[in-house]
């Protein structure tokens, strides 16, 4: 029974990865209007969207039992996820979308290091050189671009702390993600309004600009609905191993697609964060195998991308 539930699991899983991964195809068409205009309307349209489908389920009068608490951590959550998308679409559409694969390569180190930093989590040898080989990688990369990686190390850390409000928050994913867009809306309505008044807005300019706007709802949703459905399905683990598919698509639009530049020395860096993900996976999968024989040891594979 759990092979046959797994099975169809690993499928919405990888649907969910894989679609992640085109996201440079579909940003990069919203080049013609700026970050934080992708941004607002991202967070309307998918507010829209998820409140639409609360609706449709009956579920939506459970927002109003969201408690204090639960909504400030739904506001730094907000926070966390448009710093996240803001520097995205910026990576995306100023010619970086290999620095932004960098970044989802990267979080689950920095998830780690956050896991030592913030709750004082003691890690195995095989994490401490995981995370060693990583931050050297960082420091080629540094030298390489003449800078550090700010777009990869700013999605990294913001994703990492998302994840983290998301791992305490006692919200499913549809409430979660409502909860996330109310505390927003207000923000992102705003600045939408501040553009028409400017005008600066490119969402009225043409019917082609606003569909592709309004579609920001459905492309952010659906892959979110597919991975909700995955983990209730599969292990862990294995949606662990499933992530590294959204930045390994998303660096090979930017090398094939976009030709972005890969010098040796780029290349170099991204050997090391790749050799680190080996050591850290690795390890993360011998503990949980050893977890399911002994499940009060049981240890969490790599956070997954959203």
């Amino acid at each position: 029974m759990r092979q046959s539930r797994s099975i169809p699991g690993v499928v919405f899983g990888t649907s969910a990865f894989f679609l992640w991964g085109l996201f440079p195809a579909f940003f990069g068409l919203l080049a013609f209007a700026g970050a934080g205009e992708v941004v607002a309307q991202r967070i309307l349209w998918t507010l829209v969207l998820v409140l639409v489908v609360l609706a449709a389920s009956g579920r939506l009068a459970s927002l109003r039992d969201i408690g204090r608490r639960v909504w400030r951590l739904a506001a730094l959550a907000s926070a966390a996820i448009a710093l996240n998308w803001g520097v995205y679409v910026y990576g995306v559409t100023s010619g970086h979308v290999v620095e932004c694969a960098l970044g989802y390569f990267i979080n689950p180190l920095v998830t780690v290091a956050f896991g030592v930093v913030i709750f004082r989590e003691r890690l195995t040898r095989a994490q401490w050189a995981a995370l060693t080989i990583g931050a050297t990688a960082v420091a080629v990369l540094t030298v390489d671009y003449g800078r550090p990686p700010i777009i990869a190390l700013a999605l990294a850390c913001s994703f990492a702390i998302y994840g983290l409000v998301k791992k305490v928050i006692p919200l499913d994913a549809l409430r979660g993600i409502a909860a996330e867009g109310l505390v927003a809306a207000p923000f992102a309505l705003g600045f939408i309004i501040v553009l028409a008044v400017t005008g600066d807005s490119e969402f009225g300019s043409s019917a082609g600009h606003a569909a592709l706007m309004m579609s920001t709802g459905p492309v952010t949703l659906v892959p979110l609905l597919l991975f909700a459905v995955a983990a209730q399905r599969v292990p862990l683990s294995t949606m662990g191993l499933l992530q590294y598919l959204t930045p390994a698509l998303q660096m090979a639009w930017g090398v094939m697609v976009a030709h972005e530049p890969m010098a040796g020395s780029r290349w170099a860096g991204f050997a090391l964060i790749w050799f680190a993900l080996a050591i850290f996976t690795t390890d993360a999968l011998l503990r949980a195998r050893r977890g399911r024989r002994n499940p009060v040891t049981a240890a969490e594979p790599p956070a997954s991308h959203v």
